[in-house]
Formats: structure tokens, C-alpha cells, sequence
């Protein structure tokens, strides 16, 4: 891994840094990633969090530690614990120590950081409107510096816009793909109702008791029936002609 840039460099060096890390990632978790590398080399800690703004939910997509159990599964109404009140407030929080007996801490059991002692939570915005928060935890006690605060605000700003194109790229690709599976299935529906005389609900559920069976997704069955029907077809062409 190239080695990145610090704390001590110069507001230039960095923008050019991140920006330059950013614009290589290839999609809407490596850019979170390389955030999250990011940050973390630029602040020292040991955990930096990733919330990402969804509807009225900040959920969890990306940390420097393996949590395969609470990325994309943990999520927080705005408001809630201290990550909630940033989102809610647009305000960074640091805390010192003892960051579990702040008020606004919202204890997760999925988190072994929650035991952490230092804590800093800052926004993520995308034209002044929220996309979510970044966390940068210490085991032990911490006093975050102005200088980091302000740097890690900052960042919060300019990864914002990033974050939130690369969702929105991730949900276009992913609406693309649902559109492409239905055309999939809806034409593996005809082949079925017209050579098995099933109708539409019928042959659905064949479909759908075949994913199951072979443990294989709706659109691979209703590909196979395709491909299966496709090689009927050149067969009896090839015969008659």
C-alpha cells in the first residue's frame, strides 16, 4: 500500500491526496474504503465508522475493522446516540474519554468499539444536505486536536459529494440489474406457459420452486430455460432445413 499522506502536510498535499485516491475507486464501497484509509492514516485511531444516510436511516457501510455482522446491517434513526445527534445537528461531537457515559451514546452489541474510550463524529454533506457521518474511535483516551476536527470535518465535505454519486451509481446499476432479471423471467414465464400449458401464476411458481430446489437465483433458472429452449429450437431448425 502506498503510503499516505499526514496529518502535518499541507491543505494542498491533501486535497490533492484524497481527491487522487477517490477518483481511482471503482465503485460506491471502495470509495468508502478508500475514505475510511483515509482517515484513519490521517487521524490515527483504531476504528473509523461510515454511516450512510438512507431514507431516515443512517446504516453502517464501511469500517477499518471486519464487522461482517453489522456492515450493512446496523442502522440508526437520525437523533439516535451520538452518531444520530450529529447526522440530526450537523455538528461534529469529539469526546476525550469515557465516551460510553456521554447522555447521547446508544450502546450496539455488534460493536466492540462502543468500549472504546475516545470518540469523534463528524458529518458527511453533499451540498449542505446530509449523506451521512464518519466515527474515528481510541481505545484509550484521546483529546482530538482543532486541527484534526476541522481536517476531518472538512474531509466529511468534499467525500460527501463523492459518497453520494457513488450511491447513486450503485442504485442505478442495481435498478438496471432487477430490470434486466424481470425481462429474464418474464420471458422464462411465456416459454413455460406455451410449452407446458401453465399459466402466467403457474408458471411463477415453477420458476420460483426451481430457485429454491437448486438453490440458484430466479434469473439463472429463467436464463437455463432460455438457453434450454433456445438449443430446442436450432435443433429442429436444423433438421427441417
Amino acid at each position: 500500500m502506498d503510503t499516505l499522506i499526514g496529518i502535518e502536510d499541507s491543505p494542498v498535499d491533501l486535497l490533492h491526496e484524497i481527491g487522487g485516491r477517490l477518483t481511482t475507486a471503482g465503485g460506491f464501497y471502495e470509495v468508502l474504503d478508500r475514505v475510511v484509509e483515509f482517515a484513519s492514516a490521517l487521524v490515527k485511531c483504531d476504528s473509523c465508522l461510515i454511516y450512510v444516510l438512507e431514507g431516515e436511516e443512517l446504516v453502517l457501510r464501511a469500517s477499518k475493522n471486519a464487522h461482517p455482522d453489522a456492515v450493512d446491517r446496523l442502522k440508526l434513526r437520525v437523533g439516535q446516540g451520538i452518531t444520530g445527534w450529529v447526522a440530526e445537528h450537523n455538528e461534529p461531537v469529539a469526546i476525550a474519554e469515557k465516551a460510553a457515559q456521554d447522555p447521547r451514546f446508544q450502546f450496539f452489541h455488534e460493536l466492540p468499539e462502543d468500549s472504546y474510550e475516545a470518540f469523534l463524529s463528524v458529518p458527511l454533506m453533499c451540498r449542505g444536505r446530509l449523506v451521512g457521518a464518519i466515527n474515528l474511535q481510541h481505545r484509550r483516551a484521546h483529546t482530538h486536536k482543532a486541527k484534526e476536527i476541522r481536517l476531518i470535518s472538512a474531509i466529511g465535505v468534499l467525500v460527501g459529494a463523492e459518497i453520494e454519486l457513488a450511491r447513486m451509481e450503485e442504485m442505478n446499476s442495481l435498478l438496471t440489474d432487477q430490470l434486466q432479471t424481470r425481462k429474464v423471467v418474464e420471458r422464462a414465464k411465456g416459454i413455460l406457459q406455451r410449452e407446458l400449458g401453465l399459466n402466467e401464476e403457474q408458471a411463477y411458481l415453477a420458476l420460483q420452486r426451481q430457485s429454491r430446489q437448486k438453490r440458484k437465483s430466479m434469473k439463472e433458472i429463467s436464463e437455463a430455460i432460455i438457453l434450454s429452449a433456445e438449443v430446442r429450437e436450432n435443433s429442429r431448425a436444423a433438421a427441417i432445413s
